[in-house]
C-alpha cells in the first residue's frame, strides 16, 4: 500500500485566536479560533445567523463604524493582531477586501460612499 505523500504546511494568511464579538451586550461570536491558510480558498458555510458575515466583517474592522460593537482576542495578519488601536483602518481595509452578496456600504450617503475610493487613494499616495 502507497501512502499519499504529505499535505505541504502553509503558513496562515490570517490567524484567528479567542476571538469573541459583540453587539452591545448581544455575544455574536465565542472563543473563534481558526487559520485560514496563504494561497488557499477557504469556505465558510452554516445556516443563517450563525456568524458568518460577523467573523468577515471582524476582518477588516467594519464593527468599529458602529457603535457598541466590539471585538476582543487576536486576528493576526502580517504578523500584527489588527485588532489592536495602532492599526491603520485604511491600509487594513485596502489589503483585506470583502465582496457580500448583498451590498454592504458604509454608514454614509451615497456619494461619501463612492467618493471614499478616490480620497482614500488620493490620500495615500501623498
Amino acid at each position: 500500500m502507497h501512502e499519499a505523500p504529505a499535505a505541504e504546511a502553509v503558513a496562515p494568511a490570517l490567524a484567528v485566536r479567542g476571538l469573541d464579538f459583540w453587539y452591545g451586550a448581544n455575544r455574536a461570536l465565542k472563543d473563534i479560533t481558526v487559520d485560514f491558510p496563504a494561497r488557499r480558498v477557504t469556505g465558510m458555510i452554516g445556516p443563517s445567523g450563525c456568524g458568518k458575515s460577523t467573523l468577515l466583517r471582524v476582518l477588516n474592522r467594519m464593527y468599529d463604524l458602529y457603535p457598541g460593537q466590539r471585538a476582543t482576542g487576536e486576528v493576526v495578519f502580517d504578523g500584527r493582531n489588527i485588532l489592536s488601536s495602532e492599526v491603520d483602518l485604511n491600509v487594513l481595509r485596502a489589503r483585506v477586501g470583502m465582496v457580500f452578496q448583498k451590498p454592504t456600504p458604509f454608514p454614509m450617503s451615497i456619494y461619501e460612499n463612492i467618493a471614499f475610493g478616490v480620497r482614500l487613494h488620493e490620500r495615500l499616495a501623498r
